[in-house]
């Protein structure tokens, strides 16, 4: 067997047996004339090799990794331009997939894991998409002027490994796609991603514990002004791969990178930890923390004011005190907290979140002093109204209020109790004044929490302040710019530019958060929108066709039932224009 190094593309038509079943020979002339005209041009200019073709699909070899990528973008792009007057089910679209791998060589043909992994890529990609494997990506991130769309670790079928996919924002037609990954540059004072934590422990089950203690350190950390703190969902994108310091720095925008690791046996727990400098790698502070379970909260503490004194020695000791608050003197009510977050960190899922608040409930059971575990729970309502899961009768609602008014008592200086419980009032209750003042009240005394501003965009949003939105939302993917369910801050994106009468932006960003989960509801409903205003009505219809799918009860007259408590009534009008021009019926 002859083996060699190369970059693979593989590539087929999406629908290409609804496309034969509805012309057959229409499609086959345009697949040929494509292929002639474009894409057998383009794979020779950027010397590929076609290996072989099975009807719709192409399986194609390249010897740079840069020229393939090169090569699959430049026909992506002219893909769209040659359908921008072709009805959508008329389209010849491709989806591509994209590995750097060993392959074997046998005649004209080419086999191996690196082949079968580019195929596997295909399948993710979706209509006008290419993704790539985090070999591809890593090539050509530096020599490429491309977004990139981290997509974690998956396990492509028959592949023994996961394979982490990146995907490469390629711009529909006619829209400005913005930057999934902006280059970031650093703050202006001392700033640090914490990540995930090694759990140690031999037990998989306790990842959820070593996944805890770094939220909370991060919780610990983000509660100095002097500093700016990664949020949570960006850090945990590195969780399960060796990572390179400098790369973390790079994509984060940060100086510092704490990492470490938990060992829980037992009643005993050992956390060690090593601040390294992103600009050269260097460590500046390791330390290890042993101690009982019953001490877990000062052995936090102890790490948080190690490396807060490492970063920042500006920083005085009494902040430092202040910053030390134990959650809850229940050791058992802190790991139920623990396994909600968890479940809470998937709340595209309605079992994952009901089984979040019945956590969070129980938490409040075993220790009614714990503040956020108030804020969390009405935090749970929050999203199952965002995803039509539950329908609130005044009783529930009453339940809601009450949760947020413990949390609030409880937590006057809680950023998680504050501004969950200002997001869910303003939300659910629709008392968006209150909800309004609790999230400028829990910035101004944490403006680290990614969350605080995501939920404050929102808000902004219903009061008729877009621009503000705007600038909100844009801190929150500066605090947390990998967070993989970004899909709220894009849907909040795209309601703001809507109601500035940007529809094309306000379609690109409905467009990118529907990619993030196809079926949230808000996003849905902001693509039809904007999308019939921008007079792309043949996408506003398939948005919409979804979307009443998923919530055959809506309607033009009940739609405030399902939108946010908007003040002014031109954007609820606007609202209901776009989605009547989509076909809502009244």
């Amino acid at each position: 067997m002859t083996r060699k190094l190369a970059a693979i593309i593989a590539a087929d038509v999406v629908g290409y047996s609804r496309l034969m079943g509805s012309d057959e020979a229409g499609t086959l002339a345009a697949l040929k004339t494509h292929r002639r005209e474009l894409i057998d041009p383009k794979i020779t200019e950027r010397q590929g090799r076609i290996v072989k073709t099975a009807g719709d699909g192409l399986l194609i070899e390249f010897p740079s990794v840069v020229e393939a990528v090169q090569c699959a973008v430049e026909v992506q792009r002219a893909m769209q331009d040659r359908n921008r007057n072709v009805p959508d089910d008329h389209r010849v679209e491709f989806r591509i997939g994209i590995n750097l791998g060993d392959i074997i060589i046998d005649g004209d043909d080419i086999y191996g894991d690196g082949v079968n992994v580019a195929a596997r890529l295909e399948t993710l990609a979706g209509a006008n998409g290419i993704c790539v494997s985090r070999v591809v990506h890593d090539q050509v991130r530096d020599r490429l002027d491309l977004a990139f769309e981290d997509l974690g670790e998956r396990q492509l079928k028959n592949i023994a490994r996961p394979v982490r996919v990146f995907r490469i924002a390629v711009p529909a037609v006619g829209l400005r796609t913005p930057s999934v990954r902006p280059t970031l540059s650093l703050p202006d004072k001392p700033s640090i991603a914490v990540l995930p934590f090694t759990n140690m422990s031999g037990d998989p089950e306790q990842d959820y514990f070593a996944d805890g203690m770094v939220e909370d350190i991060i919780t610990a950390l983000s509660r100095f002004k002097a500093l700016f703190v990664i949020a949570r969902n960006s850090s945990f994108t590195y969780k399960g791969r060796a990572v390179d310091v400098k790369q973390v720095g790079r994509e984060l925008g940060v100086r510092y990178v704490l990492e470490g690791s938990v060992r829980k046996a037992a009643n005993r727990v050992r956390i060690t930890g090593q601040l390294v400098d992103t600009a050269n790698g260097a460590h500046l502070w390791a330390n290890r923390f042993d101690g009982g379970l019953g001490d877990i909260f000062d052995l936090q503490d102890q790490v948080t004011e190690s490396i807060v004194g490492a970063i920042a020695p500006a920083v005085e000791q009494a902040e430092i005190e202040r910053a030390k608050r134990n959650p809850t003197e229940s050791l058992d009510a802190y790991d139920h907290y623990l396994r909600g977050l968890a479940s809470s960190y998937r709340i595209t899922n309605r079992q994952a979140n009901e089984e979040a608040l019945r956590l969070f409930n129980k938490v409040i059971k075993l220790d009614p002093g714990f503040a956020s575990a108030y804020g969390r729970a009405a935090l749970c309502y929050a999203w199952a109204k965002t995803n039509g899961w539950i329908s609130f009768t005044t009783s529930e609602i009453t339940k809601v209020k009450k949760l947020t008014q413990r949390a609030v008592e409880l937590g006057k200086d809680d950023v998680i109790a504050v501004a969950a419980s200002g997001y869910t009032l303003a939300f659910v209750v629709r008392d968006l004044e209150e909800g309004a003042a609790l999230i400028d009240r829990a910035l101004a005394f944490n403006s680290n929490w990614a969350e605080a501003w995501f939920w404050g965009g929102w808000v902004k949003n219903w009061l008729g302040e877009p621009e503000v939105a705007i600038e909100r939302f844009a801190r929150a993917i500066r605090l947390n710019p990998l967070d993989p369910s970004i899909s709220g801050v894009r849907a909040g994106l795209s309601h703001a530019h809507f109601f500035l009468g940007r529809y094309d932006e306000a379609a690109s960003w409905a467009a990118m958060a529907l990619q993030d989960n196809q079926d949230f509801q808000p996003a849905l409903r902001a693509a039809a929108a904007s999308s019939a205003m921008a007079g792309r009505l043949e996408r506003a219809h398939q948005c919409l066709l979804r979307l009443r799918q998923l919530n055959p009860a809506l309607r033009l007259s009940n739609l405030k039932d399902f939108l946010g408590p908007y003040r002014r009534a031109e954007d609820i009008s606007r609202y209901q224009e776009g989605l009547r021009r989509a076909g809502l019926p009244e």
